[in-house]
Formats: C-alpha cells, sequence, structure tokens
C-alpha cells in the first residue's frame, strides 16, 4: 500500500500532500521534504493510504527523510538568524529610502534561501536593495509583496470578537467573502462593523453563509403579502435567524404600523420575488 502525508510547514498554514513508500513516519513526526521553495521541515498532520497510486510516481516535491533531534535544534537556531536578516534588513530599508513596510523574514532549512515579506502601496524598486542583503548574507534572496490580509494572517492580532484573528489561529485558506453574505445574514453595512484587522471583509461572514441562505429559502420573501393575527401586510424585512418577519400593515385610516410576527402566524397570500 501506499503511503500519502499531509505536511504543514507553518502552523496556520496549507497542507501539501506528498507520497511517501516507507512506514516509518506517523502522524505528529517531523520530516524533511523537498519542496518548490526548497529544502523545507514540517509536521506530519495527515497520514493515509492509497492503493490508486503508482509505486513509480515522480514529482519534485518528495519526503526526504524523518527529521532527526538535530534537524529539530537547527530550527531554533534558524529562528534566531530570521529575527536578525529582518533587522538587517529594516536597516537598509531605512538606508535605501525605500516606501515599503518589512513583515516577516524566512530562512528555508537548509539555508539556501533567505524570503523577506513585505507590503506596500505602490512598486518597490528593490534592486538595490537586494544586492546589499545578498552580500551580507551570502545567499539568494527573494523579496516577495503581500496583500493585508496575509499580513494580517502573519503578524496575528486580536479581531473586534476579542479572540486572536481567525487567519492567524485556524484558517489555512481564505475564503471568499461578499457584501451579500452581510445582507443576507442582516449584519449591518457599516465598513467598521464588516471590516476585520486587515481592512477587508471579515472572514467570519462565510461561516454561517450556508446556514442563513438555507433559512431564507424557506422565509417568505420582503414584499410578499401576507394575512396576520393584526389584518392584511406587507413584509418589509426577514430575520431568519429567529424564524420571524416585520410586516408593514395599513389601518382603514390609511395609518400604518410595523409588527413583527413568527413565520407560523403569518399566512403569505403573494409573493413577488422581484421585490428582493
Amino acid at each position: 500500500m501506499n503511503l500519502i502525508l499531509g505536511v504543514k510547514f507553518k502552523e496556520v498554514g496549507k497542507i501539501y500532500y506528498f507520497f511517501y513508500n516507507q512506514d516509518d513516519i506517523s502522524k505528529g513526526d517531523f520530516v524533511i521534504a523537498e519542496t518548490m521553495r526548497g529544502v523545507e521541515c514540517g509536521k506530519v498532520v495527515v497520514t493515509k493510504y492509497d492503493d490508486n497510486i503508482s509505486s513509480d510516481f515522480e514529482s519534485s516535491e518528495k519526503i526526504l527523510r524523518k527529521a532527526t533531534p538535530q534537524d529539530l535544534a537547527s530550527l531554533e537556531t534558524k529562528k534566531l538568524e530570521e529575527r536578525y536578516a529582518e533587522k538587517v534588513c529594516k536597516e537598509k530599508i531605512s538606508q535605501h529610502k525605500l516606501k515599503m513596510k518589512l513583515i516577516d523574514v524566512e530562512y528555508t532549512f537548509n539555508k539556501g534561501k533567505l524570503i523577506f515579506y513585505f507590503t506596500s502601496e505602490s512598486r518597490v524598486d528593490f534592486r538595490g536593495l537586494v544586492k546589499d542583503l545578498a552580500y551580507i548574507f551570502k545567499v539568494r534572496i527573494e523579496l516577495r509583496q503581500v496583500g493585508t490580509r496575509d499580513e494580517a494572517k502573519i503578524l496575528g492580532g486580536l479581531g473586534i470578537c476579542g479572540k486572536p484573528v481567525c487567519c492567524s489561529a485556524f484558517l489555512t485558506d481564505f475564503q471568499n467573502v461578499s457584501v451579500k453574505m452581510a445582507k443576507d445574514q442582516g449584519v449591518s453595512l457599516s465598513p467598521v462593523k464588516l471590516s476585520g484587522a486587515c481592512g477587508r471583509l471579515k472572514c467570519c461572514l462565510s461561516y454561517e453563509e450556508d446556514a442563513y441562505l438555507d433559512l431564507l429559502e424557506k422565509t417568505p420573501k420582503i414584499g410578499a403579502i401576507v394575512d396576520t393575527p393584526e389584518g392584511r401586510g406587507v413584509i418589509v424585512s426577514r430575520i431568519p435567524i429567529s424564524s420571524t418577519v416585520k410586516v408593514q400593515i395599513e389601518d382603514s385610516a390609511g395609518n400604518s404600523r410595523i409588527r413583527t410576527f413568527k413565520q407560523s402566524e403569518i399566512e403569505v397570500l403573494y409573493e413577488d420575488c422581484r421585490q428582493e
């Protein structure tokens, strides 16, 4: 049987899958792998067997071996060297007067590449900076510009809920989030309430979207004409999570009032979906 290993190279990052033809590695072990970025050390979080994979399967990305105690010790040394590289890079950015913000620094496991992550509001000519860094560290230098969501994931922080931001706590991928999700859930469209620490729409808007869509399917549309215990009216608002609707009712004198009713208390007479 052929073993598939799911490996994480960052605590909160994507899971990368590798074919492995031995059985000396288990879930929770650290491994040394050849990746597109170079040699990396990661933790095995998934193990499964798959007979459909050919034994002559080949890929440039592969597990080289199980990590040794010396490999794990070198990870700690690597972190100290990354912090030093971060300090040097910030000094060089200041010297070159570049309009960029350094976010993080990362060595590949074999020290073959040094990656600097940064944000910038405009295009940056960092050729002089790369030349200086290559001269100092004597390795291949890569500067990678990231967006505001990536910045929040790398730096972490607290959301308006008071908990660590989801992207740095458990999200491995950024999900598509839209204003429509906020409308579906009846959330205020105020940018202050909709925006996360990164300034973009909050990822948590997508968590309950499927549940809200299911509830909305079972709730009469806005604009529907309904009979209520207080008379006939028109639905002007829906609260799907509590299975209630707000109905505007006019009396014989032409005065209108808005009342809230349970769905079980109303009868839909006409529902025009174009009103939605």
